[in-house]
């Protein structure tokens, strides 16, 4: 795959958003992806309910520009209620997003489309994806200019999507980053890597400015993402992580 040029998770029969031929061709960044009739859904995006509590209105607001510090688990869980609920998705920069993780966690394959490497058009690209997408994850190779970043959020509003963004995006109206994780399962230098569970915390801007903060299984045993009640973890809250980030899981 060459380029700024889309491919998708989904087999090559499946038609692009909007499309009903057999092609499954994705336009280049010169023309727009047909835009998918979401566009005219709820003005949220749902989320997983185990992030609900850490959104201001317990779901992506479209629109909106969503930062997270760096890809991770948490970037594909925010994105996988919205694709479960047939929302077309779009993935930019982000060469290693891994499809097994993705449809783990509920992605749509078949409705995600993926530009491993934009390239020098990257903004022309992501304009593209954002006409024809409801959400698109973008991972910018240098950080935005302004104009870029005035250009890219005025496509986002007239497309009424979601820009997931990973790393810094100035201005972005809700940021997330991991503070601390702890992985369990290792005991005494032996054992299996089994869940990880991560301190997520979210602020931003307007009604995002208060800080929330939860703990979660990012991912769980299960290989899904839950709400972790600091409780009954296998490990003190409070101890730094730095001292011991390898917890024995009993049972």
């Amino acid at each position: 795959m060459t380029a700024g040029q889309p491919g998708s998770f989904a087999a090559p029969s499946a038609p692009a958003p909007g499309k009903t031929g057999p092609s499954g061709a994705v336009p280049g960044p010169s023309r727009a992806v047909p835009g998918p009739t979401g566009h005219t859904g709820p003005p949220g995006l749902p989320v997983l309910p185990a992030l609900r509590g850490l959104l201001p209105r317990g779901g992506l607001a479209r629109g909106s520009v969503v930062a997270v510090a760096e890809f991770g688990l948490v970037c594909l869980a925010l994105a996988a209620a919205a694709s479960a609920d047939g929302a077309w998705c779009g993935i930019a920069g982000i060469p290693e997003a891994g499809v097994l993780a993705a449809a783990a966690l509920g992605l749509d394959a078949g409705r995600t489309l993926l530009v491993p490497d934009p390239g020098p058009s990257w903004p022309q690209v992501v304009a593209s994806l954002l006409d024809g997408c409801e959400l698109v994850l973008l991972r910018p190779p240098a950080r935005a200019p302004a104009q870029v970043r005035q250009r890219l959020e005025a496509a986002l509003r007239r497309g009424r999507g979601v820009l997931l963004v990973t790393g810094d995006w100035p201005g972005a109206q809700l940021r997330l980053r991991v503070a601390s994780q702890r992985w369990t399962g290792l005991g005494d230098g032996h054992g299996r890597l089994r869940a990880c569970c991560a301190q997520v915390v979210a602020d931003g801007r307007g009604e995002a400015a208060m800080t929330r903060t939860r703990w979660l299984w990012l991912p769980g045993e299960d290989g899904g993402v839950a709400v972790a009640d600091p409780a009954d973890l296998p490990f003190d809250v409070l101890q730094d992580p730095a001292a011991s980030a390898l917890h024995m899981v009993s049972g």
